[in-house]
Order: C-alpha cells, then structure tokens, then sequence
C-alpha cells in the first residue's frame, strides 16, 4: 500500500484554503488546515507532515517565523511560501531560509499542482541522497573493516585519525589488498564526505591519454577531441581523488602532479588558463617508491608531496588473524549472491589458509571462496574443494596437528617441515620467517643447517652436443 502525502496548509483567508483544499485533495493529497500560524504549528505536533503551504501575511505569527520554527524541528521539510504581490520581497527572504517555493497570488489549479508536486519530488531525493550516503559511509566505515590482527588494526586506526584532517596520503601495498577501500573509507570519515569520490587509474589508461583523463580538454585541441571534457581533478571537485598506481605515471606527468599539488590548480590540455581546484589527494601503489626514486623513474619531489602521511597496508599473509572473519565474510557476500544456503568450512581449509602465502591478498581469497561456493556439492568446504596451489606438502604440519598419529611422530620431522614452511610462505626471506616463528634471525640460521635447510636452485638446462 503506498504512502499518502500529508500536506498542511495554512492561511487566513478561509476561502483561498477551501480551494486549495479541494484541488490537493482532488490530486490524492491528504490535507491539514489551519487559520494562523500558531493553530498551524500545533497541528504539524500532532500528526506526520510531507509538506506546508503558508501564507506569509498573518496576525501574531508570520510566515517567516513559522517558516524558522518547522525547520529547527524538521530541517528537510519542505515548505511552499504563498505571497501577495506586494510581498515577493519578504518571498525572498523564505527562500533564503530554507523555504523550498513560493506562489504569488492569485495562483492556478496546474501551477499550485506543479508546485507541491516539484518540491516533494525534491525533497524524495533529498532524503535518498542522505540515505545513500549514510549506507555508503556505513558499508566503507573504519569499523566496518576487518581489522582482528593487530597489523591491520594499526592501519585502521592510524587512517581514522589522518581522515579528520586534509592531508594527502600515501597508501603502500601489495596488489588486493584494499588499498581503494581504505581510501573511501578516509574520505567517508573526512569533512569531504559530501563530496565525491573519484577513482582513476594510473596504470590502466594508456599514456597519450593520461592527461586528457586527470586534467581534461578542451573541444579541438587535439584529433578527436569533438567536445569539451571534464578532467577527475575537476570532478573530484571538493572531495577526494584517489590515484591508485601512482608509481605507473610518466615522468611528465608526475611534474604536472606535482604542480597541483603545490599551487592546488590544473592546466586543461588546450586551455590558456588555469583552473583551481578544492580536492584531497590520496594516492596508492605496489611499487617501491624510494627505489624507483634511486634508479631515476620517480620524482623524490612528488614522493615527498604525496608522502605526508604513509599508511604500509600489510599482505594477507602477515595478518593471518584476519583470515577467518574475511572467510566469513565472503562466504555471507557469495552465498547470497548465487543463492545458496552457507556451508560449513572444515578446520583443514584454515589450516591450509594459514600456510598459504597468498601473492594474490585478499582479492585471491576472496576468489578462492566463491569457487569452493560453486564447486561444493555437499554443504560442506574441504581441502579437496581448493584449487592445488593450497594443497601442497607444506599442509601436513596443518594434518599433523589436528590428527595426531597412534604410533608417534618425530619431533625432529615436525620442526623440520614447520621451518621448510615458514620459509616458503616468505618466500625464503629469512627476517620474514623468523619473525613469523618468533625467533631471531640467527637462530632460524641455525636450524636452517641443521636440517640442512636451502632453497632449491632451477637446474640448469642441459648443453646441447655438438
């Protein structure tokens, strides 16, 4: 059943109420009256109100202080002005305080429809906008994030703190691993949260184009440029723009960057002037910057400006706390989506998720669930529902573990295959592996000799004869 719209009208003329009256009600309104602005206002107390309809002219309470009392009560309300001719001025003022319309008298049946129609078409939207954008800053909230580990909780709470200011930030990281989510969520929790969000990326738009796509053209400036443009710099206009891949920007690039960084404007490509621009910069890349600096393909310059804050946002496999409560959380997303009920993960998936070094973040694990989702057959996710990369020999220390043998085991085969383990799931980086063991770097050398322990070389193709 849907919503009848309440529309209160207020007016000291008994006759011009009648009418207006009649016509709302006859277009499916339902209608409130009131004589004066008191009886108005205690009649707009007492029952759910869409819209008000007010003369301006009336004993003891005008309609501008009507107009002032509603909307400290109900800031989005909207409210019609109705003004004699004398009174367009005092219409002016309602409008400036929040008034939605005003009608000069006398007015017709179609413009008081029109009317009444436009401003609660308007204020419909108003109120979806303020929705959507409370679902949006919910869905891209700090606390929406998983952040169990403590890795992932230092970065959580240092962004929260860098979103209260202005600053331009740096976010690190390997590939998937929600470098762009962390970036909506700064700017949902900024004062720029009204204002858009705009995402490119700087690796993914082929280098002649780059600049037409940042900055924006103007019509004839160059071979297919058929209409002015609109650069992202220019629609990020009072928000934030987001440059993820930074590190994949050409040289002259990086130097146009950086001069809006510094002066806060842009050069359109064919325009003789410049243009400012209100926008917060945050950037993201995969590569390492400090050394693309060394070898000459990142500006130090830029790096600086871009670096004000520098937030390292960790791979998967350094916050393995995570990993269960991201389990679930993709199990809930793709399950809905393909309609299926949830099924139950077996303790040896996580096991295997633990030792898994995950080169492809979350963005990997997220894609390993939803085809374990499509290929389970019986409600329930096993190690044999995994593609074969997660099932490899470093997964018996998991089996191990959890089904300990009758006849015994070797110690000594345990520590050996734990260590084997670490050092694949680093990458044979032994500061990574120690660390992940919680032992010094000497000692896993040590053990490392011990069992013998080296990384195996690629054989080397054999020599053809002569």
């Amino acid at each position: 059943m849907s919503h009848v719209q309440s529309v209160l009208v207020i007016d000291d003329d008994d006759s011009l109420r009648r009418v207006v009256e009649y016509n709302l009600q006859d277009e499916g309104y339902r209608v409130v009256t009131a004589a004066d602005g008191a009886s108005g206002l205690q009649a707009f107390r007492s029952q759910p109100i869409d819209l008000v309809l007010t003369d301006i002219r009336m004993p003891e309470m005008d309609g501008l202080e009507l107009l002032t009392r509603l909307k400290t009560m109900q800031p989005d309300l909207p409210v019609i002005i109705l003004t004699a001719h004398g009174t367009i001025d005092s219409a002016v003022d309602a409008m400036k305080l929040g008034a939605s319309d005003y009608l000069t008298k006398p007015f017709n049946r179609e413009q008081l429809k029109a009317a009444v129609r436009k401003a609660l078409e308007v204020a419909a939207l108003t109120s979806e906008n303020r929705y959507l954008r409370q679902v949006v800053a919910e869905r891209f909230s700090f606390a929406s994030m998983i952040a169990a580990s403590r890795a992932m909780r230092a970065v959580t709470e240092m962004a929260a703190r860098v979103a209260q200011g202005d600053t331009t930030v740096l976010l690190e990281g390997e590939s998937g691993t929600g470098k762009e989510l962390l970036a909506k969520a700064i700017h949902f929790h900024s004062a720029r949260a009204k204002g858009p969000f705009v995402t490119i990326n700087c690796g993914a738009i082929p280098e002649q184009l780059l600049e037409s796509e940042l900055f924006g053209h103007r019509r004839g400036s160059f071979t297919g440029a058929v209409t002015d443009k609109q650069g992202k710099f220019e629609a990020a206009h009072r928000g934030t723009i987001f440059l993820d891949e930074i590190g994949e920007l050409p040289a002259l690039l990086q130097v146009k960057i950086l001069r809006v960084l510094q002066e806060r404007e842009i050069d359109k490509v064919g325009e003789t002037r410049s243009i400012k621009v209100d926008v917060r910069v945050i950037a993201a890349t995969n590569r390492d910057l400090e050394k693309m600096i060394a070898d000459g393909s990142f500006r130090d310059d830029l790096y600086y400006r871009l670096a004000v804050v520098s937030i390292r946002v960790p791979p998967l496999r350094e916050r393995s706390d995570d990993i269960p409560l991201l389990v679930d959380h993709f199990l809930a997303k793709h399950a809905e989506k393909l309609g299926r009920p949830r099924p139950v993960v077996e303790k040896a998936v996580y096991s295997a998720f633990n030792l898994y070094s995950w080169p492809g973040n979350i963005r990997e694990l997220e894609n390993v669930i939803e085809r374990a989702l499509v290929l389970d057959k019986d409600g329930t996710i096993g190690l044999d529902d995994l593609p074969d990369r997660l099932r490899t020999r470093e997964h018996r220390v998991a089996n191990l573990r959890m089904e300990l043998p009758d006849e015994g085991i070797s110690l000594e085969d345990v520590e050996r295959e734990l260590l084997l383990a670490a050092l694949e799931k680093h990458n044979w980086n032994q500061t990574r592996a120690a660390a992940f063991l919680n032992i010094t770097r000497s000692t896993l050398v040590y053990r490392m000799e011990k069992f013998g322990l080296q990384r195996e070389k690629k054989a080397a193709e054999p020599t053809p004869r002569e």
